[in-house]
């Protein structure tokens, strides 16, 4: 249990954008006795779900707005969840309470997608709300260390991912992606803006076009967050569309960093790479 875990107060915030991970950091919370209060991005979080939690609707650059409900909720702790598009500067809707801390904002959107979320961050904590993260509110749906399917890495394998690990490395201070494919020793490809299943794609693409000449059954997914990072915001996530993905790419395996990396629906995960044949290697921080 990381140190915020332990002082958690209720409720907590989860500022809610899009995919099912804010509901299940919402029912894990209130399975803890802990109170959660949804604030879902209009455009990214789904309302259907939205409405099984007490819940408000904020647009994305209201940040006075947020404030002042979390505020009113008695919310000290807030977590951001959920995917968000990243929105280009004219698209965001200011209220004075953002015009407010324009300049820090500015500062935030010069960088990548980690940059962005600690800066927005820094901007509620100077408010006296406290960032928390996964680890601290529902580390039951962290990645634990060591083997979670039947299948195991053979030897090959165990390389492409060392081979992985190091070029997320080196990559890390770009803040570009969390992933990479390794196949027989070969980075054949690397996490952009379209994401881990748009890289996944992308490697299935590429292997019916013939460019990549390797067997189906081999190389690694390789996921980690960045050397740098606030573990705080944007781990990698990974769940059965993930494997479904690897398989369909020919891979052998995903490999992820335990306690850094979001296992979303872990049985559906664990199902879905025994029915492929496929290893889940927990790697240690």
């Amino acid at each position: 249990m990381s140190p915020a875990a332990s002082e958690i107060s209720s409720p907590v915030g989860v500022i809610a954008g899009g995919g099912a991970m804010p509901f299940a950091v919402a029912d894990s919370l209130a399975a803890r006795g802990i109170a959660p209060v949804l604030f879902a991005l209009r455009g990214s979080c789904d309302p259907v779900r939205a409405e099984r939690f007490r819940h408000h609707w904020i647009s994305v650059g209201q940040i006075g707005r947020a404030k002042k409900l979390l505020r009113s909720e008695g919310c000290r702790d807030l977590i951001f969840i959920g995917t968000l598009l990243r929105p280009a500067l004219s698209e965001i809707r200011l209220d004075w309470g953002t015009i407010r801390v324009i300049g820090p904002i500015l500062a935030a959107f010069r960088g990548g997608d980690d940059h962005l979320l600690s800066g927005i961050g820094r901007i509620f904590e100077q408010d006296g709300f406290r960032m928390v993260g996964i680890r601290d509110v529902a580390p039951d749906m962290l990645m634990p260390e060591g083997r979670i399917a039947r299948a195991t890495p053979d030897p090959a394998g165990t390389a492409d991912i060392e081979k992985g690990r190091d070029v997320l490395r080196a990559l890390s201070p770009f803040d570009i992606g969390q992933a990479v494919v390794v196949i027989d020793g070969h980075v054949v490809a690397v996490e952009d803006i379209e994401g881990t299943d748009g890289l996944l794609a992308r490697v299935a693409r590429l292997r019916s076009e013939g460019r990549i000449r390797a067997g189906t059954g081999r190389g690694v997914l390789v996921k980690a967050p960045k050397t740098s990072q606030d573990l705080r915001f944007d781990l990698p996530t990974v769940g059965a569309t993930t494997v479904e993905g690897a398989a369909k790419a020919g891979l052998a395996g995903i490999a992820i960093i335990a306690g850094q990396t979001i296992a979303a629906d872990a049985q559906a995960m664990i199902e879905a790479a025994d029915s492929a044949g496929l290893f889940i290697q927990g790697l240690p921080a």
